[in-house]
């Protein structure tokens, strides 16, 4: 048996966290002393940071800001949030929602041979040269791409958007009932749409399956807010989305830092 431990075999502790700050508390900016301390929690000294963190101020009533942070060790992803909780600058702030997941690689990512399989599906020729250079190019990236799922590095694009869901259970549309094999066909369309969007869409699924009331977790990294607009209401016709699809609260947010933050919501 695995010795006990909270390091994951495979896969990293992810945390969203959104949060707002307590005007009803304060008749003014905030203090320097508590300014410097809310600069201290977003951005932790080496030893105390998490492997990945970005912070984000949020548009919308239900939060000012957002932290979403990775690592293996789920207390370096919890202590940022203790660390803003804590007595001084903790009095100011309220934390209005959160998410826990796990990075993963999903069990739709298909195999080289499954990949193969759909070119042919498509209308390739098996024995092709032009699907032989298809599938190499895919078993050299593979590897690459699980590992982007697995320990992911965070685009510095301008603008993310969150929100969790889950998979329907419904009479009729029941998602767990469905044959692998369909499931798969499904998120293979639903892969084919998010492909449009290289380069202006980057995404990170997570599963909160066992650690928060939603299944799955969804981050998608925007050159442009624009694109997380389009790409989001394109997958929504996929068959995997518009038929078994549940969704949660969507947050968007743009990238900052701890100052940026402060001097946004006008509390510096």
């Amino acid at each position: 048996m695995p010795e006990p431990s909270v390091i994951p075999e495979s896969g990293w502790h992810v945390g969203h966290f959104m949060y707002r700050f307590r005007r009803e508390m304060l008749d003014g900016p905030l203090s320097a002393d508590l300014q410097a301390q809310f600069h201290d929690a977003v951005h932790p000294p080496e030893d105390r940071q998490p492997e990945r963190l970005a912070a984000y101020w949020t548009s919308g009533h239900r939060a000012d800001f957002a932290l979403m942070m990775l690592d293996p060790d789920p207390a370096k992803v919890d202590a940022v949030h203790q660390s803003l909780m804590a007595p001084g600058i903790g009095r100011y702030i309220e934390a209005t929602w959160s998410f826990v997941s796990m990075s993963e690689v999903s069990e739709y990512v298909p195999t080289i041979e499954e990949f193969k399989r759909r070119l042919v599906a498509g209308g390739e020729d098996f024995n092709s040269p032009a699907v032989a250079a298809k599938v190499a190019a895919y078993e050299r990236r593979l590897p690459m791409m699980n590992q982007q799922r697995l320990q992911p590095d965070f685009p510095d694009w301008p603008t993310a958007c969150f929100y969790p869901m889950n998979k329907s259970r419904v009479v009729g549309a029941n998602w767990f009932t469905e044959p692998f094999s369909r499931r798969n066909a499904m998120m293979a369309e639903h892969a084919q749409s998010g492909m449009a969007f290289a380069g202006k869409v980057s995404q990170l699924i997570s599963v909160g399956v066992g650690f928060d009331d939603w299944e799955w977790m969804v981050t998608l990294w925007g050159r442009n807010p624009q694109y997380l607009k389009e790409i989001v209401y394109k997958m929504r016709f996929d068959i995997a989305s518009a038929k078994y699809a549940e969704f949660g609260p969507f947050y968007v947010g743009y990238k900052a830092t701890a100052n940026e933050i402060l001097k946004h919501c006008k509390l510096a």
